[in-house]
């Protein structure tokens, strides 16, 4: 990192005196995201030139996954998120091997060894638990994983990340009043980009915000403004320290924006506007964090053309490492479909040892 000047040095220092970071945190901040942004957009070229078959986009949600996530002791609390959360997994330590492992099915995909369908994450040796693809049913993980932590003393956070149109299923009241009533240590985090695939958000709730539901439990709820990194770890950060003290559960509502469509099979053109869709533009939280950081002295010239080079290379190295990567044997589709605790089963070969892992 590099500080042109000494007035430049002091407003770097005040931004991170601000948010209890250091100017390091800043900069890794911001290299994830524009990481977890350059990997995205290379997924969708992947699948535009045939080589991909399926994404799922987090593009205009980094900043809200990077910020929440930061205050996360990794490897140590556990995150069960969503299809979107490729910023969010880098935080916590999945590389951009592992991911793009994921995205080519490949035998040593972390996640499953190539048999789970793209976007669906996970990493056991990072306390990544396994996206399953019925919406909303990662918080009942969370909320047993807090009960767990609390049982065994474990001081552990579980944190459940999905979409507003997944807030509407019954497993979100379920957990949510579980973890309510026993206070446990769990964050539920909302990435609200005011769509369920097609459906806008005031066609899926009947209130302004989801965190207004929270009041219904008796926990805290959180409204924050998804395209503001910092203002997101500072909401993150309160919820998860709560969590650890023994103060029960907080529900975060970030709003964000789609800059994709839900998928790579959705146009998103045929439902949403021209003029909506600049819109969403310029909530782009990547350029804003980029000029937030420059003001601030954190970022000139000569660091970012340093970053972009670093990013460019990690993604062009994930790439090619996947590409080239076996893919699973025919043979053992049906291997670890059922186990055999009896019989001591040994974990499924794709699974790293805690803190390891491909890449």
């Amino acid at each position: 990192m590099t500080i042109t000047d000494q007035e430049g040095g002091r407003k770097a220092g005040h931004l991170a005196a601000e948010y209890a970071l250091a100017d390091s945190d800043l900069h890794a901040m911001y290299r994830t995201m524009a990481l977890a942004r350059a990997l995205d957009e290379r997924m969708w070229v992947l699948n535009r030139s045939g080589r991909a078959p399926f994404v799922i986009s987090g593009q205009g949600h980094e900043g809200a996954q990077v910020g929440i996530a930061w205050p996360l002791r990794r490897d140590h609390d556990w995150v069960a998120p969503y299809y979107r959360s490729i910023a969010t997994c880098l935080v916590v330590g999945m590389t951009p091997r592992d991911l793009m492992l994921a995205q080519f099915a490949r035998a040593s995909d972390p996640s499953s060894g190539g048999r789970q369908m793209p976007g669906h994450y996970g990493h056991p040796g990072h306390h990544v638990v396994s996206v399953s693809s019925p919406v909303a049913t990662q918080i009942l993980h969370a909320a047993g994983i807090a009960l767990a932590s609390r049982v065994r003393g474990l001081d552990q956070v579980a944190m459940a990340i999905m979409g507003e149109g997944s807030s509407n299923q019954g497993d979100v009241h379920e957990a949510l009043n579980f973890a309510a009533i026993h206070r446990l240590p769990m964050v539920l985090v909302i990435e609200n980009n005011g769509y369920a695939i097609s459906v806008p958000a005031a066609k899926e709730l009947a209130v302004q915000d989801v965190a207004d539901r929270a009041s219904g439990y008796g926990i805290p709820g959180v409204v924050v403004d998804g395209t503001d990194v910092l203002a997101c770890y500072a909401a993150s950060r309160e919820a998860v320290d709560r969590a650890r003290r023994g103060e029960g559960p907080t529900l975060i509502e970030a709003k964000v924006t789609r800059l994709t469509g839900h998928s790579s099979d959705d146009q998103q053109s045929k439902y949403r506007s021209a003029s909506e869709l600049a819109e969403g533009l310029t909530r782009d939280p990547l350029p804003i964090f980029r000029a937030r950081l420059r003001e601030a002295g954190v970022l000139d010239d000569e660091a970012e053309a340093a970053l972009a080079a670093d990013v460019s290379a990690a993604v062009e190295d994930a790439t090619a490492f996947a590409e080239a990567a076996p893919d699973p044997e025919p043979a053992g589709a049906l291997d670890h479909v059922f186990g055999d605790a009896a019989a001591g089963e040994p974990h499924p070969p794709w699974h790293p040892a805690p803190g390891g892992g491909p890449g």
